[in-house]
């Protein structure tokens, strides 16, 4: 029993179509009848009735081979099993063949391609678009609501056999001291590491002034037993006042000599992790240690449930700093993606190159789709869906059969009046 693979009809579209296939079918007979009722009419006629005569005779026939020529294709006419009719129901299949064929060879093609994705400027179509604040916001709530969705799916026992099966072996494999010395080689070389310095005077700074009495507290918990209370106390609010007054110095000055003594030691530790047998040992042993500690797993999961927990608490949140930050940037992305045009070509380059790898790749998995698609349907049904949607433009050829092959009949019937 044959297999019916087909899209799901549309009822109110095929009454439609089947509407039209109709009164198309009933011009293309209505036209037939006449001309066999004219050519009853002018039988034996002579003269200008002669040749209404003659056109009304050919006019048949050519609506008959035309409706011969249409039947065909999709049944046999008048049920008569004449070779070489029902062509679609009895060769489907290869019509499905030369179809995909057909397709890729006109259509999957690395030029046609390149020229459609050009054409269509993807990328200034999603900078206007992104550059309407509702859009947006649109595409920010629907990464947002995509985002929340993985989050919530992915389960501990999941990071936690990412951890213990991909990354730990993975890290135990990578050499980890030159990985950490280049990373850092480049961090200093671009001065990146200062922020990240001025950050942590600045809170340093703020931290000192506004709790005095804990430093005080700790430096006393240090001072000698035998000094006297009134002393003891005098120093360490000096130190605590001097300490304020040297790391704000630090923080101020980008040349203080703190600073280029970090920077020397930053350096020193990159060249060595890199260059230093010895460095490089030493950082792999701690490295070890770290992944046979069985606090790494735990102590990796909580960390991600605790990012987890803070995304999805932002991302829940209409004002979130995630879902602002999200929207920043795709408003940012789309206003420059509408004022540069390197940008845009360079993406839309980016985008040319993924389409053609694509139909490189599968377009013959693409295309294969519709010889196996074709190959699962029922012949016959397969002859109705199809005579369906073209059927109507088919009855044409009959309509122009009919007007066509009248004119010949005149031009012919004149023409023998001529040689004879």
């Amino acid at each position: 029993m044959s297999t019916v693979a087909m899209i799901t009809p549309n009822p109110a579209a095929d009454a439609l179509r089947r509407q039209g296939l109709r009164r198309m079918r009933t011009l293309a007979v209505s036209l037939l009848v006449l001309a066999a009722v004219v050519y009853v009419a002018t039988l034996g006629q002579d003269g200008f009735l002669g040749f209404v005569n003659a056109g009304a005779e050919a006019s048949m026939v050519g609506a008959i081979a035309d409706w011969f020529a249409v039947t065909a294709l999709f049944k046999h006419p008048l049920g008569l099993p004449i070779p070489h009719t029902a062509l679609v129901p009895k060769r489907k299949d290869d019509l499905g063949r030369g179809l995909e064929e057909f397709v890729g060879e006109n259509f999957l093609q690395e030029d046609i391609v390149r020229d459609r994705v050009a054409a269509a400027t993807i990328s200034l179509r999603v900078g206007r678009w992104l550059a309407v604040p509702e859009h947006a916001r649109r595409a920010t709530d629907e990464i947002a609501e995509i985002a929340v969705s993985v989050l919530n799916r992915v389960r501990d026992e999941h990071v936690e056999g990412l951890i213990r099966d991909a990354l730990v072996p993975r890290f135990r494999e990578e050499q980890l001291a030159p990985l950490l010395g280049s990373l850092l080689e480049e961090t200093t070389r671009d001065d990146l590491h200062h922020g990240l310095v001025d950050l942590g005077l600045e809170e340093l700074h703020r931290w000192l002034v506004e709790n005095p009495d804990t430093v005080t507290e700790v430096l006393g918990e240090r001072a000698p037993w035998w000094a006297p209370d009134r002393l003891n106390e005098a120093v360490t609010w000096r130190v605590h006042r001097e300490l304020v007054r040297w790391v704000a110095d630090v923080r101020d000055d980008p040349h203080h000599h703190v600073r280029e003594a970090l920077d020397s030691m930053l350096a020193q530790l990159a060249h060595d992790l890199q260059h230093d047998p010895v460095a490089q040992q030493r950082t792999e042993r701690l490295k070890e240690r770290l992944l046979d500690h069985p606090q790494v797993l735990t102590s990796s999961v909580s960390l991600w449930n605790a990012l987890r927990r803070s995304l999805l608490g932002s991302l829940h949140d209409p004002e979130g700093a995630v879902r602002e930050r999200v929207l920043h940037e795709l408003t940012s992305f789309g206003e420059r993606l509408v004022a540069d045009a390197t940008l845009r070509e360079r993406l839309d380059g980016l985008a040319a190159d993924a389409a053609v790898f694509s139909v490189e790749r599968y377009g013959t998995e693409v295309t294969t789709v519709i010889t196996h698609t074709i190959e699962r349907w029922d012949g016959k049904e397969a002859a109705r869906r199809i005579e369906l949607h073209v059927g109507r433009d088919l009855q044409f050829i009959r309509i122009n059969g009919t007007i066509v092959g009248g004119l010949v009949g005149v031009l012919i019937h004149a023409i023998t009046l001529l040689i004879g």
